[in-house]
């Protein structure tokens, strides 16, 4: 019986597989112009499974391939790179240049056959150590422009960046008109990898399983594979695999998976974290442009893209879930504190629904004693590590998740991706509410926001959203206020929570714009 594939590539008779007829049709097409080119994509989104069915298909055609892999090669030596590379070449094309030991005179001997049809897929191609990689390249470079009389007819140069720059110049022949893209899942395939399973075997995904399971990993292949897994693992007897389960399994990744390529992403994260919590808790639209150090760095790692105006978004909304709890501060015991004078019950009605003029009035006394001093970050250097608009989202979801522990309630972030905001749903009591809460930046901004809480509690079944703004002081007009208003049939309660900025987050204004850069 197959089963998700979560490790390495895909070997069709054990794994549920998805042929992306169209991308490996690409790659027949570039390969039979005899054209050299390079594949970038982030891990986990089937590059592997990718190129056996691709050299499946091209073996049909005569052609040999050679798919070698160099992930772990940065600080091997010439010798040991010789050996891998003529010990793989043999394998796969049956040429023994091993008693080289140049790489200019592998690629000469390589010229000299003239009776075969060679592809060369180097996998991981950043993995090569930088002392010789140059001259790699080089050798490459000598061979493509005669390619139509030798037998290496198409080089792949393969890695989890893009490539390109490093290998192009004025003589590359990898040049940016050959980069193949290798992108995530389809709609339409991610359920079609569903549906294999449930033909399989008779095990069912509820409608909504299968929707969160899209949103929160943007169809990326190997996290889709990876849910479905977890779910399949945990859940073996299940006839309908439900929502619930779900969001175990959603939690479990929120908080104890260790998986390489969510690891990658975070600690690229942490090079950039005033940008990256920019993103996260401010609602400026930043304009994608690969030029950026930055940007290109958090793209090519599979953290943002870029939406149809072209403005940053996040990519794969479960890396940033994750982020939230990364940059997450340590408290110096204000939960402790907060517990002490919380009394969960009191917050409750006779029917159990939260009084949230109570919570959220209280809530404000907090701030007013304590500040947002204890949820704000300093480095060695004594300097903030953290944005104001971290501290202020944290402080609340301090104070929520300590009254949701009391009464046992549930807390998980809605699968979405925009930016600026953060929102939440509470389950209490078998009853659900969407919070968002965000940083006032213009009135047009402020009433945006309340459309934007009706239409997720609309498309979440959810009756009441809540809208918590934070406010500095100085700003005041009679229409910015505490409303509870009816929008598309959802109640919307907006609540203010008023702070001094030059108390809270700086002696003066430069101080201020400094840390907000």
């Amino acid at each position: 019986m197959r089963e998700f594939n979560t490790s390495g590539p895909n070997i069709l008779k054990e794994h549920y597989t998805i042929i992306r007829q169209n991308i490996i049709n690409k790659g027949i097409k570039l390969v039979n112009k005899k054209r050299y080119f390079t594949i970038w994509a982030p891990r986990q989104t089937g590059k592997s499974t990718y190129f056996r069915l691709l050299a499946k298909e091209l073996e049909k055609d005569g052609y040999k391939i050679a798919h070698i892999n160099f992930e772990n090669y940065k600080t091997a030596s010439l010798n040991s790179f010789l050996y891998t590379f003529t010990s793989e070449l043999k394998k796969f094309w049956n040429v023994d240049f091993s008693s080289e030991t140049e790489l200019t005179k592998i690629f000469q001997l390589i010229t000299e056959i003239s009776n075969q049809k060679f592809v060369l897929i180097i996998d991981e191609v950043e993995g090569i150590n930088k002392e010789y990689f140059g001259e790699f390249l080089h050798s490459i470079r000598n061979v493509y422009h005669s390619r139509e009389t030798h037998s290496l007819k198409s080089v792949l140069l393969v890695g989890v960046s893009n490539i390109t720059g490093i290998v192009q110049d004025d003589a590359s022949p990898f040049n940016i008109a050959d980069t193949l893209r290798m992108p995530y899942f389809t709609n339409k395939e991610t359920l079609e990898l569903f549906a294999q399973h449930e033909t399989e075997t008779g095990q069912l995904f509820e409608k909504k399983v299968k929707q969160k399971i899209r949103e929160i990993t943007a169809n990326q292949p190997g996290l889709v594979n990876g849910f479905a897994y977890r779910l399949v693992d945990t859940n073996p007897d299940k006839k309908i695999i439900n929502y619930e389960n779900y969001l175990k399994v959603e939690q479990w990744y929120l908080t104890r998976v260790i998986d390489k390529n969510i690891s990658n992403v975070i600690k690229v994260a942490k090079k950039h974290r005033k940008f990256v919590e920019k993103l996260l808790f401010k609602n400026n639209k930043i304009k994608f442009s690969i030029d950026s150090p930055v940007i290109e760095a958090l793209h090519t790692n599979g953290l943002i893209i870029w939406d149809d105006d072209n403005n940053i978004k996040f990519w794969v909304p479960l890396y940033k879930k994750r982020l939230f709890n990364v940059f997450y501060p340590y408290t110096n015991g204000e939960g402790e504190h907060i517990a002490k004078h919380l009394f969960a019950d009191d917050y409750l009605t006779k029917d159990n629904k939260i009084n949230f003029d109570k919570l959220i009035d209280d809530y404000k006394q907090h701030i007013k004693l304590r500040s947002f001093r204890p949820y704000r970050e300093k480095d060695d250097k004594g300097k903030f590590k953290s944005i104001p608009e971290a501290a202020m989202i944290y402080s609340f979801e301090t104070y929520i998740s300590i009254f949701l522990n009391a009464i046992k309630g549930k807390s998980y972030r809605e699968a979405q991706i925009s930016l600026g905001d953060t929102d939440l749903i509470i389950n209490v009591k078998g009853i659900e509410y969407f919070i968002e809460t965000k940083k006032f930046y213009d009135y047009t901004n402020f009433t945006e926001g309340k459309d934007q809480v009706a239409y997720y509690c609309k498309r979440a079944g959810i009756k009441q959203g809540i809208y918590i703004v934070y406010i500095d002081n100085t700003v005041k007009n009679e229409r910015i206020k505490e409303t509870t208003e009816n929008i598309n049939n959802v109640e919307v309660k907006t609540f203010l929570i008023r702070y001094d900025e030059m108390k809270e987050f700086g002696k003066d204004k430069k101080e201020i714009d400094k840390m907000n850069k």
